[in-house]
């Protein structure tokens, strides 16, 4: 975990270097629409980077779309058929990766229209959403947060992992979701987020992250 050289940095000023990146990047597609993941695990919070970057883009007059996995989570009969702690189920079919090629990544496409769904399933009712659909404009970047992001195979053009220690990742990981921790071991292993990523920032501290740029 500690391959990457890491230099000390704000919140406020990384949100702001991710920004400026954003401004200047061209999708791999051709198309209009640049499509960024900020991932880690739900105690380093990439939502939150997210989220910092969204309002640094609105100051500088570029709209762009902040879209959480959660609202993309299978039916709780589909996520729990083999408990409400199966690991393995967490790692590989907990999120409806289906519906994000369609309602996500396909409207984003070179010939799409830019129409995209925010969020489908809400897991505290196990019910759809009904969000409205949102149009994203041109050059507008779809900033997609969640946890496992790179072993799907979305077609990112920018890649942002939020990595914590295993040491941190446990200790800030709520009792009621140490069970997903080997999830995560084995995410580690197998993608290596933290060496694949384009951008690693690593929040152990979350006062003083630090970061490969």
């Amino acid at each position: 975990m500690d391959r990457v050289r890491l230099q000390a940095i704000t919140w406020e000023r990384l949100g702001d270097t991710l920004a400026e990146r954003l401004l200047d990047l061209k999708p791999a597609d051709g198309g209009p629409w640049p499509k960024v993941a900020f991932d880690g695990a739900p105690a380093a919070r990439p939502g939150d980077l997210a989220a910092r970057v969204a309002d640094a883009l609105r100051v500088r007059g570029r709209t762009s779309l902040v879209v959480g996995t959660e609202g993309f989570l299978r039916p709780a009969s589909l996520r729990f058929e083999y408990g409400r702690q199966d690991v393995e189920a967490y790692y590989g079919s907990w999120f409806d990766t289906g519906a994000l090629w369609r309602e996500v990544f396909g409207p984003l496409e070179p010939d799409g229209t830019g129409r995209v769904l925010p969020d489908l399933w809400d897991p505290a009712t196990d019910r759809a959403t009904r969000s409205p659909y949102v149009q994203l404009p041109p050059g507008g970047p779809l900033l997609l947060h969640g946890p496992l992001l790179l072993h799907h195979w979305f077609p990112f053009d920018l890649t942002v992992h939020v990595q914590l220690s295993p040491g941190a990742l446990r200790r800030r990981t709520p009792e009621g979701e140490q069970w997903t921790l080997p999830a995560f071991a084995r995410y580690d292993t197998e993608t290596d987020p933290a060496a694949t990523a384009d951008v690693v920032v690593r929040a152990d501290d979350p006062r003083h992250p630090a970061w490969n740029g």
